[in-house]
């Protein structure tokens, strides 16, 4: 593995490498922070703000990530555990949010996570640290995807099976759909790469557009035509409902993973600061639209369906209660099965950017030598400009990951809920040296917390961190 701290001095090259041309830099808009890992630029700078702003939101993808795996947070409280589990979650994960953009507006590297370990801990134990903490980072980018694309299958399954109660859903079921799904995501990004950012745009449209047809459709249809009215407001929020054997606390710290799981993904767009202009700026832009449009479509969307279910028994009763709270609200299947449709098409567009991700993050790790393979894993395919090995490799474990799925559910889910133990060690191991060693070990760019500030988000942010290891 490359001593990424050595190359850190680097950052002021004026030309880079492109089809064999040296191209001057200077007129990229680029020229202080390209490549700040000190590597030949490889990738083509096809991303505008708008587009990184749209691989953040599709691939954050708050409020469907919540519709789809609502069912271990139900569980954890009732809808009361559910709105006010994902209000704590969200505040600790804004202060990951900070650290992270403020890693990446001083070293914007599309290894992320990887390259800030390497280099915040200083020369001794940067190449330890950072190896391990790119793995984790990969890993949970896999995990990620991996549950993703079960959702998408799951969707997909209950849409059918909405409309034909007599059929009786089958775990091969899902895992087809599941295939068809992961594989077509990996061949758009793979076959389509340029296109891309109008598609990350189109994500906007789409993730904002399914929230307010839905939050209105619910929001609108109970208690007309004699459907079933609105939930009471101390039904969705005071009536604490957690009849597991657990303590309170415990309960409410455990559904605070459905929370992280859905706004955990922060450093999805530092993936591609080697693909837009002026990354030390444009990346915490970014990251601070995600958290922002993320966290309210995600909390508005939560409080429209907690209010549309009037039978809470038969959503512990249903293996996909997103699809019943839709019935519920709807009193149709007809309608339950047209909002689930947006969440498949969110979900697509989520599948297509976390294959970009994995991707790039697999690559990165290759480019200085921290896999197996290296030559083969951390080449840049220069017809299709995306380092495609890589992201086929990352489908085949995917792929592998979703046959457990038809042997047992329960291990599949485990394992793919490990994304937030992955994730968040991955973070602890960037930000808690840069705080354990004074924060003096880089030099920061536009966005810089200085003083008190830095120290307190840092540190806040380490403890979120440890939480979501210890759940």
């Amino acid at each position: 593995m490359a001593d990424v701290d050595d190359k850190i001095d680097e950052t002021k090259s004026t030309t880079e490498v492109r089809n064999g041309n040296h191209v001057d830099l200077s007129t990229t808009a680029s020229v202080d922070l390209i490549n700040a890992s000190g590597h030949v630029q490889q990738l083509s700078r096809n991303f505008s703000l708008a587009a990184l702003a749209g691989v953040g939101l599709t691939v954050g993808n708050v409020w469907p990530a919540i519709g789809g795996s609502i069912l271990v947070a139900i569980f954890n409280g009732g809808p009361p555990g559910v709105l006010y589990e994902f209000l704590a979650v969200s505040v600790c994960y804004w202060t990951v949010a900070a650290s992270i953009a403020e890693l990446a507006s001083a070293i914007p590297s599309s290894a992320g996570v990887y390259h800030w370990a390497s280099v915040t801990p200083g020369r001794r134990w940067g190449r330890g640290i950072g190896f391990f903490a790119g793995w984790w980072n990969y890993l949970a980018w896999v995990l990620g995807l991996a549950s993703m694309s079960s959702i998408f299958g799951n969707t997909v399954v209950q849409m059918y099976a909405l409309n034909h109660p007599d059929v009786v859903v089958q775990p091969w079921h899902v895992f087809v759909a599941y295939l068809l799904s992961t594989w077509l995501a990996c061949a758009a990004v793979c076959l389509a790469n340029k296109a891309q950012p109008t598609l990350d745009k189109f994500g906007i449209f789409a993730i904002l557009g399914g929230f307010f047809i839905t939050v209105i459709v619910v929001a609108v249809m109970p208690g007309r035509g004699g459907r079933p009215p609105h939930a009471t407001s101390s039904f969705v929020w005071k009536e604490w409902s957690a009849d597991i054997g657990y303590p309170d606390g415990f309960v409410f710290l455990a559904g605070m993973l459905n929370g992280a799981y859905s706004v955990g993904a922060v450093d999805a767009t530092t993936h591609l600061a080697e693909e837009i202009a002026l990354p030390h700026r444009n990346v915490p832009i970014a990251i601070g639209m995600q958290m922002s449009i993320g966290f309210v479509t995600g909390f508005c969307y939560l409080v429209a369906i907690m209010y549309g279910i009037n039978d809470l028994d038969a959503l512990f009763e249903s293996p996909y209660p997103i699809a019943e709270i839709y019935r519920q609200a709807t009193g149709s299947a007809a309608g339950a099965t047209g909002l689930l449709a947006l969440i498949m098409i969110c979900i697509g567009l989520t599948l297509m950017g976390l294959y970009m991700i994995c991707g790039r993050t697999l690559w990165a790790l290759a480019r200085d030598g921290a896999t197996p393979v290296p030559g083969f894993l951390g080449e840049v395919n220069g017809r299709m400009d995306m380092p495609l090995r890589s992201t086929l490799v990352t489908a085949v474990l995917v792929t592998i990951l979703g046959a457990i799925y038809v042997g047992s559910t329960t291990a599949f889910n485990a394992l793919v809920g490990s994304f937030i133990l992955t994730s968040s060690s991955s973070y602890l191991a960037a930000i808690l040296p840069n705080l354990l060693t004074g924060r003096k070990n880089i030099s920061y760019g536009p966005f810089h917390m200085r003083g008190w500030i830095g120290f307190a988000v840092n540190g806040m942010a380490c403890w979120a961190g440890h939480d979501g290891i210890k759940s």
